[in-house]
């Protein structure tokens, strides 16, 4: 069961692992706040600063890079506009930080019980509130264990980390200094940085019955993906197909598009819990690249890219682009 026999302690002792859990979503969401947090992956460790408001139903939400280059990430709604004042292309999707932040947080955890033992571990602080532990153990071999602190009045997720089934820390989020206030004003939303704007509009698919569908559309099909990942979201990628796919708790995508006549190469790599797979799939005489991304371990992310097929005519139509 989600639910777990606790010990006795302090403010939370009658409120279970369910509780909690119930609560991270909304939280995230709902609750106002401003702070710095530090987010690792691997060697890499940024800093963003970050502030958050939940005004009339609306979310608001800036994120200001504070090393390892400049940028600032704005959002309001469902958009949102990410500002790199330094040349290069960049994805969106490589600015936002994944762990708390990403799309998977956003809304209330499914139960993920099947698919995640829960256990409360106990209390603490962190950036100067009060905070409970939350332990979520795998159940199985295609996905990490995460382990979460949570504001003890609001839910508010302050500090997390994702490990391996060795007990290795992949990757850690934790604020550094933090205020949980409804008085932010207007300002703190405005867009200050000078560069290029990246604009995207946030979709979700959100529906299980969409899934067979939706894969048509794109021109292909999974063979098999892990228990317990359902589409999330349809991102474009240009001139290919993308969906992404989440278990409530972490998400993958897998990338689909054509190569031409360029050989790409195929393997596996690693930043923290990140796995990137890349593979290169002949159908009839085209090529296509197949690229697993996300919190997946490097075996399920091979398996999940050699289950994608092609169909006939994604295949004859990516040839006429």
């Amino acid at each position: 069961m989600l639910a777990m026999a606790m010990p006795a302690y302090g403010v939370a002792q009658e409120k279970t692992a369910a509780y909690w859990l119930e609560q991270l979503g909304p939280a995230l969401n709902m609750t106002s706040y401003r702070g710095v947090f530090v987010y690792a992956r691997g060697s890499s460790v940024h800093s963003m600063q970050i502030a958050h408001r939940y005004l009339n139903g609306i979310v608001e939400e800036r994120l200001v890079l504070q090393d390892g280059g400049r940028g600032e990430i704005v959002r309001r709604g469902m958009n949102v506009v990410c500002v790199l004042p330094e040349q290069g292309k960049v994805r969106l999707e490589q600015i936002i930080p994944s762990g708390p932040f990403a799309e998977a947080f956003t809304s209330q955890l499914i139960p993920v019980s099947r698919w995640y033992s829960a256990e409360l571990q106990g209390e603490g602080r962190v950036a100067g509130y009060d905070v409970v532990t939350v332990a979520l153990t795998a159940k199985d071999q295609h996905r990490y264990s995460h382990r979460l602190w949570l504001e003890k009045s609001t839910g508010l997720l302050v500090k997390s980390n994702v490990r391996a089934a060795s007990g290795e820390v992949l990757e850690h989020f934790q604020f550094t200094n933090l205020e949980i206030t409804d008085d932010i004003p207007d300002s703190e939303f405005e867009i200050r940085s000078e560069g290029r704007e990246i604009s995207r509009a946030l979709n979700d698919t959100g529906a299980q019955d969409e899934f067979s569908s939706t894969a048509r559309l794109h021109g292909w099909h999974l063979d098999w993906r892990p228990d317990g990942f359902e589409p999330a979201a349809a991102p474009s990628s240009g001139k290919g197909q993308t969906v992404a796919f989440s278990d409530g708790l972490a998400a993958f995508s897998v990338f689909v598009e054509p190569t031409g006549s360029v050989s790409m190469p195929t393997g596996a790599s690693r930043i923290g819990a990140t796995t990137i797979y890349m593979r290169q799939l002949q159908s009839g005489n085209r090529a296509f690249l197949v690229t697993v991304v996300g919190e997946l371990p490097p075996t399920s992310a091979r398996q999940v890219a050699e289950s994608v097929r092609i169909d006939e005519a994604f295949a004859l139509g990516a040839g006429e682009q």
